[in-house]
């Protein structure tokens, strides 16, 4: 489980209370902020990387995925 939070005065402070007793460690990974990155800035890296899809697999995941029956 994990819980949110910022640094404070560089102390680790919740964004809410949290049910863990005092002395109870932890460890801390900072997340670096996206900011105002469209999804298609976030994936750029990868978008289009694959070239063998099927031409309707946006619709038809499901299809192509689960084996559901296509729309």
């Amino acid at each position: 489980m994990g819980y949110r939070g910022h640094i404070q005065k560089g102390l680790v402070v919740f964004d809410e209370a949290v049910p863990l007793p005092d002395g109870t460690k932890v460890n801390v990974e900072p997340v670096e902020s996206q900011g105002n990155q469209t999804l298609a800035d976030r994936f750029k890296d990868i978008i289009g990387i694959v070239k063998t899809l099927p031409a309707d697999m946006a619709d038809q995941h499901d299809h192509y995925l689960h084996g559901k029956p296509k729309k």
